[in-house]
């Protein structure tokens, strides 16, 4: 049986980003908040190269970019900002490291996904490398070539974790429908054919040798593309599914890919009690079908969204009512 096959998910987990600017604090509370199951935090708040895009372009081998008042640009050889970017993931990691000692469990990390990557990163002339087939390719081999570095070096300061790689895609159906504007922005780049784009979802994913969940909150999830590019898990807004998800919904569940259902909002507001954030799952459990009994063991809970936007007090007590409504799930499936 492989490490995929048999890995046992924690309840809750963070999505990534948090608010601030302070890695000890962050890795702190979402250690703290997840004990089963906690990840590795962001500060996009930070700057140029702690945003998500440029700290993924920190992790790609042999590929750098700079920032350029129009966003990330592919340069000829690592500057001020990869430096900068590679400087506060190393960080990032100290501070995880520093929290998780002893640690034995699923422990998640985050990067930008290929299509994604590809379709916020300029090439030299300022174009997203988006429209360029063989600038896609080389992106999408200098990105798995630097998780593959990435995943090694949190094994190694986290020896009894099991590492859990996540890929966020929120341009990815944008990418599918050919909706990301060019720069002059009167036009469009063409739609990405379906397989192209799961053939480099597929190569990315390889590799992990953990499992790979792909997370985007945007509308739309493509379930069916992901799960046969290879996620093990998918991520996603609970609040954004309509009556046409539910079919892929329930297939998901049945064919054992994990959910990570978004139910408590990623900015701040009043929050519900625990069963209430999860009565929707609940519901749509029932309207499916599905045994009730499974729900605990199928789903992740999350934060609809990273938390950069929320106020400290606000994602500290986001991530305490996953944590909360995740054992109420587990307590009472019914």
């Amino acid at each position: 049986m492989s490490e995929k096959s048999k890995f046992s998910w924690g309840p809750a987990t963070a999505i990534g980003s948090m608010p601030g600017g302070d890695a000890r604090e962050s890795a702190k509370t979402v250690v703290g908040s997840f004990e089963g199951f906690p990840c590795l935090p962001e500060l996009p708040a930070r700057g140029p190269g702690a945003d998500m895009l440029g700290r993924t372009t920190g992790m790609l081998v042999e590929m750098y970019a700079h920032v350029e008042p129009s966003g990330w640009r592919v340069s000829d050889r690592p500057g001020r900002d990869t430096r900068r970017a590679r400087s506060w993931l190393g960080e990032d990691l100290d501070s995880l490291e520093e929290f998780t000692q002893g640690y034995e469990g699923p422990l998640k990390v985050q990067a930008v996904g290929p299509w994604t990557l590809a379709a916020g990163l300029e090439l030299r002339g300022g174009e997203a490398a988006l429209g360029d087939p063989g600038a896609c390719r080389d992106l999408a081999a200098s990105l798995a070539e630097g998780l593959r570095g990435h995943l090694a070096d949190v094994r190694r300061r986290v020896p009894g974790a099991q590492v859990v790689l996540q890929l966020d895609e929120p341009s990815l159906i944008s990418v599918l429908r050919g909706q990301i504007r060019t720069a002059s922005g009167y036009r469009t780049h063409r739609a990405v054919d379906r397989q192209v784009i799961e053939g480099v979802l597929r190569d990315v994913m390889a590799v992990s040798d953990g499992p790979v969940i792909v997370h985007s909150c945007a509308p739309d999830v493509p379930f069916g593309l992901l799960r046969r590019a290879g996620a093990a898990g998918i991520s996603f807004d609970f609040s954004l599914l309509t009556e046409r998800d539910e079919e892929a919904i329930g297939e998901a569940v049945e064919g054992g890919t994990q959910l990570f259902a978004g139910v408590v909002p990623g900015t701040d507001t009043a929050l519900s009690d625990p069963a209430g954030s999860v009565m929707g799952v609940r519901t749509l459990w029932r309207r499916l079908g599905l045994n009730p009994g499974t729900l605990a063991e199928s789903l992740v809970l999350t934060p609809a969204c990273g938390l950069a936007g929320a106020s400290p007090d606000y994602a500290r007590a986001a991530l305490a009512h996953c944590a909360r409504a995740a054992r109420s799930l587990a307590d009472n499936p019914e």
